[in-house]
């Protein structure tokens, strides 16, 4: 979006502009279009979002306007040594993005000679730090949305923002959709309401009315990667400005096209009945090939298990690469990972194998390539991963994809389509999160306090509880007084007290200390530290991997053999191992689904599957589609193919709606149901992101006259709930929101509960108002999530829609298919060990190619 002209000469005009382009002209730099427009509208007062491709400056696109809107208010003395209070707020999402982010800034104020400070907040940051920050707040304080909630439960709170002029969230397309983001939305609420009717707060805790009634109190901005609801986005961010009057925001876009190059790692030979897994572990010597032809690579692994066996086998085919490639995830210990990322900046290391953890970041100048090893299952996820490289505006990203099966190609394929398209994905925002309300609502209990008609007008200015009803609001701040109807005889649950004046306040420091060590809203299984017998820590492990394991028992962190000696006190005891073999960890949440946009232009990308076309990854699949054909059929974008096998194992029906693991698992179970309907009859399920398995040692009742009748939207709500087991579902969700919303204690640090207490006591209080408070929110909300996230019930249902303007393609193939192949193998895997399922696996392939 660019502006008129005469806008942007107003901003030439600006002393804060001209400090800016005399700096940059300096470095022969020039800023872009889209950074002059956002320093534009921030000068104006104005709020929104800024939106350009990775490596563009983003962050100087607000950054820089803060700074030129400063200098504008200020030219005379804006080098000035004194304090000028906290200026800017700048929440992100990574702790590991906090240092780049004060680096990048750091270098520009010294260059600039201006003496603001630029402080982090999260929860690395040391006491002396923190107490540094308390006495004098620095200009800008870089904080996560966790830190933000902690500074919002200090004594005094109001006057660290009284100077505040902008709030910047940034990375705000991971944040949204997430409980993290409504998070950022309660506390922008609060800082928003403390400016309301253009009221400050001076240092003496005294109200005074703002001088200029022009003056815009605050300006709130968004900086996001592109994403498929850009406008909803913006509206989710800054629905609280409703607060201050103000509706509009603006979307200042970048007219940038990034350069990206994406090669596809091609294996010699095509396995015709692929599965997933083995594959790109296979085609190693190939990324060793393209890791010495590059000065530095990032190669992204969709686990942490499996960036475990990377590193391993990367190190094993080139051991000259030792101390030249590393490790970097999120269960690697902190200092390992900063020493990672440094030495990413400095050039000293040729590849890091890393997964999530690397995939924001402010500059990572180095890194020449990337290589994806396994669908990344959605455009957006691609994109930011393949933008690591060529981290400079004008640089061409290259990215490499390496499969991790077959029929992997295709997403290759699709994933380029999409891209050239701008097909990206959407990130529906949250609704109603009361776990996280209620959470939010004892932190300001802890701090300065509330009055409920207050903060009630501030909670409705979000998106995310806009709708949320006055009979809801008293149930809430009823279950904080009192524990609710269920919990009223239980003194540990009135944790806020009502004061004379009608404050709702937590004066029990012990409540108050509790409160403070958990606020958050990533539950996580317990971790326990992994140290050497003779000292060092290497990481941290999940508490249920652990648990199985033997004392001897050999496993993998951080690229290291372990051996296990013993757990002591929430330390896992470990000496070095020199064994071959060793235990990969898997962690909760490892594999991520399909997302519907890729999902669609698989399905396009298989119209193509028999023309001759110009995608290589579809041509080099010809074999596997021509057998396909010839067993089966390849189905069109406009069809759903059903195939029913019969073999030793017993009766299978095989459906491919391609729409990702975890609509598949719900649809398998509704399908089941509705068949046991027609006919007793059970089932053993399986799935994969392509399609899903129904396996019964009897003739499965489906055929032409019944099929469309089988996917039909009708009763699907119904359906879910009975077809599978949706209060245990519910259940095991409620723990979660149980310990978000301050139910359940998790423990003081070096005694945290075991995750089975934790289940054990959420289980209890599902209990407890299931029978004695039906109508309870945080039970409603478990259900409530199980339907929207685990059974992606809205999705279910655009899927069966679509199927019945579809043709059904029903076939009785006499052997296992190419398709059917690799959901077959994923039914194998719970019952055998890795080096067992390969063989089995091979024994299976050469039958098949046989027969």
């Amino acid at each position: 979006m660019h502006l008129p002209f005469a806008f942007t000469l107003k901003l030439q005009q600006t002393p804060g502009y001209k400090t800016i382009i005399k700096w940059l002209t300096a470095q022969e730099r020039k800023p872009f279009a889209f950074q002059q427009d956002a320093w534009q509208q921030i000068i104006e007062g104005n709020s929104g979002i800024v939106n350009a491709p990775t490596g563009y400056g983003k962050t100087y696109s607000v950054f820089l306007g803060a700074v030129v809107q400063f200098i504008n208010t200020h030219p005379k003395d804006y080098k000035s040594k004194k304090k000028n209070g906290l200026q800017l707020l700048w929440v992100t999402p990574l702790r590991a993005l906090a240092k780049d982010i004060a680096r990048a800034m750091e270098e520009a104020l010294d260059a600039l000679e201006m003496n603001w400070q630029v402080g982090i907040r999260n929860g690395d940051t040391d006491v002396n730090e923190r107490a540094r920050q308390k006495r004098s707040m620095p200009e800008i304080l870089v904080i996560t949305p966790e830190s933000l909630h902690l500074l919002l439960a200090q004594k005094d709170y109001p006057t660290v923002f009284t100077n505040l002029k902008i709030i910047a969230v940034d990375e705000w397309h991971e944040l949204l959709g997430s409980k993290r983001g409504v998070q950022v939305e309660l506390a922008v609420s609060r800082i928003i309401g403390l400016k309301r009717n253009r009221k400050s707060l001076d240092v003496n805790g005294e109200l005074s009315a703002s001088t200029n009634k022009d003056e815009h109190p605050i300006s709130l901005w968004g900086i996001s990667a592109t994403i498929g609801n850009l406008d909803e986005a913006k509206e989710v961010l800054l629905s609280p400005l409703k607060l201050l009057g103000i509706t509009n925001g603006t979307i200042v876009k970048a007219a940038i096209k990034k350069n990206i190059e994406i090669e596809s790692v091609l294996p010699d030979e095509i396995e015709k009945f692929p599965w997933a897994g083995h594959l790109g572990l296979n085609l190693a010597e190939k990324v060793v090939d393209i890791v010495r032809a590059n000065t530095t690579t990032l190669i992204f692994i969709n686990t942490r298990g499996m960036s475990e066996r990377w590193y391993q086998t990367l190190l094993t085919l080139a051991p000259d690469l030792a101390g030249a490639i590393a490790l970097h995830h999120g269960s690697i210990e902190h200092q390992l990972r900063i020493w990672v990322e440094e030495a990413l900046h400095t050039t000293k290391l040729k590849a890091v194998v890393c997964t999530a953890s690397l995939d924001l970041g402010v500059d990572f100048r180095p890194v020449e390539t990337v290589i994806q090893v396994g669908s990344p299952k959605g455009v957006a996820r691609f994109l930011q991963r393949a933008g690591r490289s060529g981290h400079q505006p004008g640089k061409v990203s290259k990215i490499y994809f390496v499969p991790t099966h077959s029929l992997e190609l295709v997403e290759a394929a699709a994933l380029k389509q999409a891209m050239e398209e701008n097909l990206i994905e959407s990130r529906d925002p949250r609704l109603l999160c009361f776990d996280v309300l209620i959470q939010y609502l004892s932190t300001l209990a802890v701090g300065e306090g509330f009055m409920p008609e207050d903060i009630s007008d501030e909670v409705k200015s979000t998106y995310c509880f806009a709708d949320i009803q006055e009979e809801e609001w008293k149930q809430i701040l009823h279950n904080i007084v009192s524990g609710g109807v269920a919990l009223q005889q239980y003194d540990e649950y009135k944790k806020v007290e009502v004061d004379a004046t009608g404050t709702y306040r937590i004066k029990n420091r012990r409540i108050a200390m509790r409160h403070r060590m958990h606020i958050g809203t990533i539950v996580s299984d317990p971790m326990l530290k992994v140290k050497f017998m003779t000292g060092g820590y290497i990481g941290v492990i999940e508490e249920w991997f652990i648990s199985r394991l033997e004392p001897g028992a050999v496993f993998t962190l951080a690229g290291r053999n372990c051996e296990l000696v013993m757990i002591k006190d929430l330390t896992v005891l470990v000496r070095k191992s020199n064994s071959k073999k060793s235990i990969v960890p898997s962690w909760q949440g490892g594999r991520m689904p399909l997302s519907s946009n890729l999902g669609m232009m698989l399905r396009r990308k298989f119209n193509e599957a028999l023309l001759n076309v110009e995608d290589v990854e579809i041509r080099v699949l010809e074999p596997l589609f021509q057998l396909q054909e010839q067993l089966s059929h390849v189905p069109r974008e406009n069809e759903l193919l059903i195939e029913q096998i019969e073999t030793k194992d017993g009766f299978h029906l095989f459906v491919y709606p391609f729409e990702g693991r975890l609509v598949h698992e719900a649809m398998a179970a509704v399908l089941a149901y509705r068949i046991s309907r027609i006919t007793p009859i059970t089932f053993s399920l399986a799935m994969n992101d392509y399609g899903f398995e129904l396996l019964s040692d009897q003739p499965i009742p489906v055929d032409d006259s019944n099929v469309y009748e089988l996917f039909a939207t009708e009763d699907l709500f119904a359906d879910i709930q009975r077809s599978v087991n949706s209060t245990e579902m519910a259940r095991r969700k409620f723990r979660d929101i149980a310990v978000i919303g301050g139910l359940i204690f998790q423990g003081y640090p070096g005694e945290q509960k075991k995750a089975r207490h934790l289940q054990s006591s959420a289980s209890l209080l599902f209990n407890v108002f299931s029978e004695y408070d039906p109508e309870n929110l945080l039970v409603r909300q478990a259900f409530n999530e199980v339907m929207e996230q685990q059974m992606e019930e809205v999705r279910l249902r655009n899927m069966l829609e679509r199927i019945q303007q579809s043709a059904i393609i029903l076939t009785y193939p006499t052997k296992l298919t190419p398709f059917c192949f690799p959901i077959k193998v994923d039914s194998m895997r719970e019952n055998m060990t890795s080096e067992k399922l390969e063989d089995r696996v091979r024994r299976m392939q050469a039958q098949l190619e046989r027969s």
